[in-house]
């Protein structure tokens, strides 16, 4: 958990609200697997939490048609934004709440299907989040989730391990829930029955190091760079860089 959670929700509210250029092929694949292995039916209530710019609410919303619901909710107005200009383009029967997912409340037993894309390692209590979705969920419901291991991504693992280095802790969000058997523990600890976990592999190669950089330097999860002096601050990016590059193949890094 962060140290001060005010000051992270901020950051993410910062970072996401910032982010134009947030849909890719990289998030649909991501996003419409998470879908598919929920196994959505014409009619069902759906909450999609962190929904972001909507990609999972989306493509749930085409299953469960005009007779069921999606209600998205995310912390970043911004993404919200995204969200609407998609869902109004395409007349879809999804409602978005501004919202942060640590703190939602919803009546027990609503929704048939509680989904969240990748961003379950956002959430500052990830044991008390799993106990209140099972309570939001009808007794045959399903909550699907998404998540990185703990040793992705390299881009990741190296800027850790440089700030490290330099005397600066960046913790791991994928850390909690980042193997099979941290997933399963945690999910019967809160209650859940019929639990599958599923490992798939969704690399992708970047073109260039410096997007690695901006990623992790901006994100909530990496700004403690910036408790380092300028000067360290410009010898840390080179090595990062350096050492970046060096691991590119001809698809990439």
């Amino acid at each position: 958990m962060p140290e001060n959670i005010s000051e992270y929700k901020q950051r993410i509210v910062t970072d996401f609200n910032s982010r134009s250029n947030y849909d890719n092929q990289w998030r649909y694949n991501f996003a419409h697997r998470l879908v598919e292995i929920a196994n959505l039916e014409s009619g069902q209530k759906v909450l999609d939490i962190a929904t972001g710019t909507g990609i999972a609410a989306i493509a749930s919303a085409k299953i469960v048609g005009k007779e069921g619901k999606v209600i998205g909710v995310d912390i970043s107005s911004g993404m919200l934004k995204q969200a609407q200009s998609k869902i109004d383009a395409e007349l879809l029967n999804i409602e978005l709440i501004e919202a942060d997912a640590d703190y939602l409340n919803f009546a027990d037993n609503s929704f048939d299907a509680i989904l969240c894309s990748s961003a379950i390692g956002y959430l500052t209590d990830i044991p008390a989040a799993l106990r209140s979705w099972y309570r939001f969920l009808k007794p045959e419901g399903i909550v699907a989730f998404s998540c990185f291991a703990q040793t992705a991504m390299t881009i990741s693992v190296l800027y850790r391990a440089k700030l490290q280095a330099y005397g600066v802790i960046v913790p791991n969000p994928s850390e909690i829930l980042g193997t099979p058997e941290k997933c399963l523990e945690m999910l019967q600890k809160a209650g859940f029955k019929d639990i599958e976990i599923q490992t798939e592999q969704f690399g992708f190669y970047l073109s260039e190091a410096q997007r690695a950089w901006q990623g992790n330097s901006n994100s909530a999860c990496g700004y403690q760079v910036f408790q380092l002096a300028q000067e360290e601050i410009a010898q840390l990016k080179a090595e990062y860089l350096t050492e970046l590059e060096a691991l590119a193949t001809d698809k990439g890094i």
